[in-house]
């Protein structure tokens, strides 16, 4: 059985503050990349998993992330019954600001590509 969520905090390139609802035995990191006013694109950190992974994770992948002044509040939800998943991609889009400041986007990292590899059963003589 997983453990429940916790609660991470983390700020972007624009000074925004996130609040983070992630898996403890699943989640390494969370990475927030935007454009900036030079045109250029900037990734950053937004959050790494303090804890060690002390169990397996469950078949369900949830998170949450939340920016009151980006007036943004999404929750995923991914059924992984095989622990195949590996990362997560989120884009977003305010419709309030112009295009090209618009896209938002979160990606989701598993504990360094290392998930809850099953055994192959032994092939058959």
């Amino acid at each position: 059985m997983a453990r429940h969520n916790r609660v991470g905090r983390g700020t972007d390139q624009r000074g925004a503050d996130y609040v983070i609802h992630y898996q403890p035995d699943w989640m390494h990191r969370v990475k927030v990349t935007r454009a900036l006013e030079s045109g250029r694109q900037s990734t950053k950190t937004l959050f790494r998993n303090p804890e060690k992974s002390q169990r397996r994770p469950g078949p369900k992948v949830r998170t949450r992330i939340t920016s009151k002044k980006e007036n943004l509040d999404i929750e995923i939800g991914v059924n992984d019954p095989h622990g195949v998943i590996t990362r997560i991609v989120i884009e977003t889009a305010r419709p309030d600001r112009p295009v090209d400041q618009t896209a938002i986007v979160f990606t989701i990292d598993d504990r360094h590509g290392r998930r809850r590899t099953r055994r192959a059963p032994p092939a058959n003589p």
